[in-house]
Parts: structure tokens; sequence; C-alpha cells
């Protein structure tokens, strides 16, 4: 179930996209919008709820980072024994490709 706190942080995010205006925010997002009406890249609600099923914690920050012409989800969350982990998933597939933190197997749902 996602938080309340999470949902401020992920509109506080769309509201201001690493320092870009508004304005500039809504254009990106628009974009970010069509390409996944376009099936070019997956929802985030999907990654989310992926990682809602597989891991314990909660989410504190989600990204989306284009590196070398690839889209990736980066998703913060923090752990039930209070450790952070970082989630890296390809924007395009949905799929998991890195995993950084501290005991994280502590997070993962039996």
């Amino acid at each position: 179930m996602r938080t309340p706190y999470f949902m401020m942080t992920l509109l506080a995010a769309l509201i201001w996209l690493g320092g870009m205006p508004l304005i500039q925010a809504d254009d990106d997002w628009r974009g970010l919008h069509d390409e996944v009406q376009s099936g070019r890249l997956v929802a985030l609600s999907e990654v989310l709820d992926w990682l809602e099923k597989h891991y314990l914690g909660e989410v504190l920050e989600v990204e989306l980072e284009r590196e070398d012409g690839k889209a990736l989800y980066e998703v913060e969350m923090i752990g039930p024994q209070g450790q952070l982990v970082e989630f890296e998933f390809d924007a395009a597939n949905g799929e998991l490709i890195g995993i950084e933190g501290v005991n994280i197997d502590a997070m993962q749902r039996p």
C-alpha cells in the first residue's frame, strides 16, 4: 500500500524535477506520458507494484534517469530495519537491472 508520504514525495518530484521550472517539468511529463501510452516505457505503477509484491519497505524517492539513451527508473526504499536500498529498472521493459544497499535480503518478502 502506498503511503501518503510516498504520494507527497512523488507529487513533489512531478512539480520540481531536479530543479526544473514547473512549465518545463510539465512538458517533460507530457512526453513521458506519451512514451508510456505508446509502449516505449512501462508505467511506473507496474514497477512499484512489482516492488511491493517482492520487497518490504517504503518508497522514499522515484526518479526517471536517462543514461546513454536508455531510460531507467531509480526507486529508493527504506527497509523494515532502516536500511536504504536503491532499485534500478529498465524503464523500457520493467526489468530489475540493479540493486544497491545493505541488508537487502531482509527486505525480501517470503
